[in-house]
């Protein structure tokens, strides 16, 4: 009987290990330069586009299925817009979206540290900050990602990724959302 205990709880204590490796928990924060290119005119109105700089927040998984190959889902706390000018104001204009982003990155490891993503990502609207007065924004963004990671550490690491939205930001103006973000994380 004592055998049997012993082999389960070194069962347990492998499955653990190994489960350890395979799956990695962890958060992530950073800067996003983002802008909303598109067609420089709204309702037959010109105006000049900038982009904004914001941030963005949120959790993220990696689960490794190979040695070089693994799967990293995020839940990201993400603002993106732009600032407009139109010709006939004197002052600038916010157009400030925050959404709840999923992306879900494949990594390929070219080397131990360094990686290649790419992937979709689904957004969802929580909020509009709309000083230059377009309806609503749509509530949905799709976009693909492609960006390179790089571990400093086991539990440290950067990342550089460009969005590019595939959805028109409002159903009134024919601009989407682009993005760059540099994050740095923890993996618990």
């Amino acid at each position: 009987m004592k055998k049997l205990f012993l082999a389960a709880v070194m069962f347990l204590m492998a499955s653990t290990a190994i489960h350890a490796q395979l799956l990695k928990i962890g958060v992530k924060a950073g800067v996003n330069f983002a802008s909303q290119p598109g067609d420089a005119s709204l309702n037959g109105v010109a105006f000049d586009k900038d982009g904004i700089t914001s941030f963005h927040a949120g959790l993220v998984a990696e689960v490794k299925l190979l040695e070089k190959f693994a799967i990293q889902p995020e839940l990201l706390y993400s603002t993106q817009g732009a600032t407009y000018k139109f010709a006939d104001a004197q002052e600038d204009f916010k157009n400030e979206l925050a959404y709840l982003s999923i992306p879900v990155m494949a990594k390929i490891y070219m080397t131990k540290s360094l990686s290649l993503e790419v992937g979709p990502q689904a957004s969802f609207l929580l909020s509009q900050k709309n000083d230059v007065r377009f309806d609503d924004a749509n509530t949905f963004d799709f976009a693909l990602n492609a960006g390179l990671g790089l571990k400093l550490t086991e539990s440290i690491f950067l990342q550089g990724r460009y969005s590019l939205g595939l959805t028109d930001a409002s159903p009134n103006a024919d601009i989407r959302n682009s993005v760059v973000q540099l994050s740095a994380g923890f993996m618990f």
